[in-house]
């Protein structure tokens, strides 16, 4: 089964797929090297993508390349993380497997007065969204009140016609 290698700590230069071919000669059989390159400006993002037949010719790979200079940057390499399904090869970095990754604490509502802004507070609006969809505890904004009731009046002619 094909091993998806990831490169990073490239230059972000114009690197050309080639120029990694050069430098990955010894390493035996390559199935693909892709460079990730910006859309706009056509030059490296700082990564690649290197595919291998097998595990074996995957941890040789890393253990040759690895930390090795390219254009003076020592490269990064490890096994990539499976691709995520919607997205494309550009958005597909790996992670680090010596820490685990961080777990989002939840929100909670700060009360009190802080400093800045003087409008509502962020954990405000969440509250909104979790309350039920009847509108019995909403207050218009007094400056549509009036136009907001007409509204709804049309609405509800219209609807029963």
């Amino acid at each position: 089964m094909p091993i998806r290698l990831y490169v990073g700590n490239l230059p972000k230069e114009n690197i050309e797929r080639q120029a990694l071919q050069d430098l990955f000669v010894d390493a035996g059989e390559i199935m693909s090297i892709k460079v990730i390159k910006d859309r706009k400006t056509g030059k490296c993002r700082g990564f690649a993508f290197v595919t291998v037949a097998t595990d074996e010719m995957a941890d040789d790979f890393i253990g040759k390349y690895n930390d090795q200079l390219f254009m003076d940057s020592p490269l990064k390499i490890e096994i990539a993380n499976p691709r995520a399904k919607g997205k494309e090869d550009e958005e597909s970095t790996p992670t680090t497997s010596s820490a685990p990754a961080p777990t989002p604490k939840p929100a909670t509502a700060k009360k009190g007065s802080g400093s800045g802004g003087g409008g509502k507070k962020r954990g405000d609006r969440s509250q909104k969204a979790h309350q039920s969809s009847s509108n019995e505890g909403f207050q218009p904004d007094p400056r549509w009140a009036d136009e907001l009731t007409k509204l709804k009046e049309m609405l509800t002619a219209a609807a029963n016609n």
